[in-house]
């Protein structure tokens, strides 16, 4: 049967629907439940309208999904200047071919469009080109028709073109994901391959990813991830197909992924097992998408686990070792995001991916590859068995090495992975020995929270050094960590707060360097007004060692830090309560405090803490509560609350500062009933 494209003759009904409807400057969402006979497209139906007369297909649904798939931004399609009037030859030349492409037979569209591919379908002014002079829309029609040849050129031109952010959006539009996801079901496999890629291309918007889902693509695209060829070394050229059909579906789930609702629908439909399978594929071509499929769903708690389950950890590992640099780095990146959970590190260090990690940092060049390295050997490191590794690796010194001219996202993981590593001692040694200090104290005056929050953690523990701590006085540190506090993000002056601690305990004369802060006491006081249980947790940690100069404990006081102790004492933290206790424990040595912390309502929940489960809590409280024991009033209190029959409890305890400071309460507690009854009896 012969089919005309010139003839003037009526459209069929859809055609003619969806040319009135791009006539009328609306972009129909076309979804054919029959395929149609190629028929006569003419210039009329297919002219392109203004932007500003086009609506956006499923507009309604942005608006009401908006609120749930806010993982990514929405693509901003970047605008041409209009009116230029600088026409390219290339630009004139496609649109004599879409003369063609309009209004001919099969045989000559098919011919007009594999010319039309001769041009640079990569520039810029022939995707515009396409575009402008209506083309795109036949494009589009000519997927809806039964002529194989037409639509797999026509597919080939979108595939290509679809890499324009502008051309994404317009195919979207003009309701051309929809066909592709229905191509997804043809028989052909040249077919499905081409419609998978493009939509590889165009699902970079969270609107094109959501029509995917919703046009029942996911289900169709994992799909093409069935085949009996995984791990085959010899393929005949059926099974070669069958493999390229798999890459072309890996690439639109990878770009799908993108979006969490695709995730799910990724995981119901069953494509964990297979991505499994293909992860195991020798060819790079396709486990390169697999793994960034992988990666992307690595965010949710549900793929980690069944990445660990389904042994892809050991595979994740073997591609480290790959001479593809793209998919060393999707795998490292993988583990970074899988590096959360314990028993995920101690695969990675049991299949041997430590050591690939510590090679890798050799890399510097890439540093895309090089981020997603620092990353997993800073998750890695979380573990200790893992850092005692690294420090056979030599990776503490390399990891030093990266501290200069390198990006931010670099440097996060960099100095994230240096904060794990000082769990062991030897490595702070190690940051100081190779010149660490220096360009670490000097990321303080930067505003990438992340890395201040990591900064912090590695110099608040070198701190604990004296050594290193003599460099970080010299180079004025503990005044940039202290300017920190003002940092509005709670992690950054948590972390400042923790890091001033060790700064305190191990600076000479540190209670003069304090007092040298202006307004420092007044911002450490006024942190005790912060929501964020972290802030109070190490302001209160900081209280404890300031005040042990008489001279600051003093200004604090001044500063209203009783009060203001008093008021978080009803916290059900025990992080809080621990170094709560131990702040009012040391406030409780100036002046009449002890008893202002009686008259602020502080004593009777501290009884309380005396119940909690951790030791540590247990072991601050009494100390806590033999120093305001010294105040008679707090007396009564306390033993009004029972607190004696839970100290004496403790008085057998093994840790010998409880004990002590729990025998101490009960004693103050005991002088003063004795003293009661020998003022009331004689």
């Amino acid at each position: 049967m012969v089919f005309f494209f010139n003839k003037k003759k009526p459209l069929s009904d859809k055609a003619t629907k969806r040319g009135t409807e791009v006539e009328e400057g609306r972009s129909s969402t076309v979804t054919p439940k029959t395929k149609k006979k190629v028929s006569c497209i003419s210039t009329e139906s297919v002219r392109m309208q203004p932007a500003s007369k086009r609506k956006t297909s499923g507009m309604s649904e942005d608006v009401s999904e908006s609120s749930s798939e806010t993982d990514e931004d929405e693509e901003q399609p970047v605008r041409r200047q209009e009116g230029d009037t600088d026409l390219s030859a290339e630009y004139w030349g496609i649109q004599k071919l879409v003369k063609y492409v309009k209004g001919g037979d099969p045989t000559v569209t098919v011919i007009a469009l594999c010319s039309m591919r001769d041009f640079n379908l990569a520039q810029e002014a022939c995707q515009m080109a396409i575009r402008d002079i209506g083309c795109l829309e036949v494009l589009i029609n000519l997927l809806d028709t039964e002529e194989i040849k037409c639509q797999i050129a026509s597919l080939k031109i979108l595939k290509e073109i679809s890499q324009n952010t502008q051309i994404r959006h317009a195919i979207a539009d003009l309701g051309g994901l929809e066909i592709m996801v229905q191509i997804l079901d043809s028989p052909d496999r040249d077919l499905k391959c081409l419609a998978a890629e493009t939509i590889a291309n165009i699902a970079q918007f969270k609107r094109a990813r959501r029509t995917v889902r919703q046009q029942g693509g996911i289900k169709r695209l994992v799909g093409l991830l069935e085949c009996i060829s995984v791990g085959s070394t010899s393929l005949t050229s059926y099974q070669a197909k069958d493999t390229e059909i798999a890459r072309c579906g890996a690439l639109a789930l990878w770009s799908c992924s993108r979006s969490v609702k695709n995730r799910e629908a990724i995981r119901k439909a069953g494509g964990i097992p297979l991505l499994a399978r293909w992860l195991k594929c020798s060819d790079a071509n396709i486990v390169i998408p697999v793994v960034g499929t992988l990666e992307e769903c690595a965010s949710e708690p549900s793929y980690r686990l069944a990445i660990r389950t389904e042994g892809m950890i050991e595979y994740l590992v073997k591609n480290l070792s790959s001479e593809h640099e793209e998919l060393q780095m999707h795998s490292a990146s993988a583990i970074f995001k899988c590096g959360e959970d314990k028993e995920t590190r101690d695969l990675v260090r049991q299949h041997g991916g430590l050591q690939p990690l510590s090679v890798l940092l050799g890399n510097s060049e890439n540093k895309q590859l090089l981020a997603a390295v620092t990353g997993a050997i800073w998750k890695c490191a979380i573990s200790e068995e893992n850092v005692s590794k690294f420090r056979e690796y030599k990776v503490v010194e390399a990891l030093v090495g990266l501290l200069t001219d390198q990006p931010e996202e670099v440097l996060v993981n960099v100095i994230g992975a240096l904060g794990e590593c000082c769990q062991e001692p030897v490595n702070r040694s190690t940051i100081r020995r190779c010149g660490g200090i220096p360009p670490l104290v000097q990321l303080l005056s930067g505003t990438n929270q992340a890395l201040l929050v990591n900064v912090n953690k590695v110099l608040g523990a070198c701190a604990t050094e004296p050594d290193a701590m003599i460099i970080i006085d010299h180079l004025d540190g503990v005044r940039l960590i202290w300017s920190l506090l003002k940092n509005p993000n709670p992690d950054v002056q948590a972390t400042a707060a923790w890091a001033i601690c060790p700064c305190i305990e191990n600076a000479k004369d540190s209670g003069e360097m304090v007092r040298s802060f202006v307004g420092g006491l007044e911002l450490i006081v006024n942190l005790l007004k912060s929501n964020n249980k972290e802030v109070l947790a190490s302001v209160c940690a900081a209280i404890t060692n300031i005040a042990k100069d008489e001279e600051n404990l003093a200004v604090l006081t001044d500063h209203g830090v009783v009060p203001l102790l008093s008021k978080l004492a009803n916290t059900t933290n025990n992080k809080l309560r621990r170094h709560l206790a131990e702040a009012i424990s040391r406030c409780c040595m100036w002046g009449s405090n002890r008893v202002t912390f009686g008259e602020s309502k502080a004593v009777a929940p501290l009884v309380r803490y005396l119940k909690s489960n951790d030791p540590a809590v247990h072991r601050a409280t009494a100390q806590a509560l033999y120093e305001l024991s010294e105040d008679p009033n707090n007396c009564i209190t306390m033993h009004e609350n029972g607190v004696v029959k839970l100290l004496l409890a403790m008085v057998g305890s093994t840790d010998e500062t409880l004990q002590e400071a729990a025998a101490g309460c009960i004693a103050n507690i005991r002088r003063l009933a004795l003293a009661t009854e020998k003022a009331k009896y004689g």
